[in-house]
């Protein structure tokens, strides 16, 4: 019977539980509840329409990535310096939560978050860190980017 039901899922991937609950039933054996069918798909990987496995990174921020990347080829040993990196702690042993930011000619200082950051203590990051250090290092001309974060849209830190 479990093969019958993948087999009809992977014959049409759009089969809904009922079409393959009918398709799969005979005369002489009870037919499997839907629940089951769905179980069953589940267990092999497949999630009724599709395979339960989602990419770790979509499709927009890939392409978004491999941009960056196209653009950032002629980086050098400069933008590499050891003096922008630092060592990791693999495999456990504490963590630290930072805030920083950079431009390519410079970078602001780096504030250690203590505790959850919440859109509150963000936004008195961007009041008291980084709109300083922007003024003072970047002019009047420069881009401010962020990822989608809750805290980093909020409508508050909009504001």
């Amino acid at each position: 019977m479990d093969r019958n039901i993948l087999r009809a899922c992977r014959e049409d991937p759009r089969r809904t539980s009922t079409d393959i609950q009918v398709s799969v039933t005979s005369p002489n054996e009870p037919a499997p509840s839907r629940r089951t069918i769905r179980r069953r798909l589940q267990v092999a990987g497949l999630h009724g329409r599709r395979p339960v496995k989602k990419p770790l990174v979509s499709l927009k921020n890939r392409k978004a990535r491999v941009k960056w990347a196209k653009q950032h080829l002629s980086w050098g040993p400069r933008e590499y310096a050891p003096q922008y990196q630092c060592p990791t702690v693999k495999h456990g042993g504490g963590s630290v939560m930072v805030w920083g930011c950079f431009s390519d000619t410079s970078m602001g200082s780096l504030k250690r978050i203590v505790g959850t950051m919440y859109r509150y203590v963000y936004e008195d990051i961007l009041e008291n860190t980084m709109r300083p250090w922007a003024r003072a290092n970047l002019g009047r001309s420069w881009v401010f980017q962020q990822d989608n974060d809750p805290k980093h849209t909020s409508g508050h830190v909009a504001n």
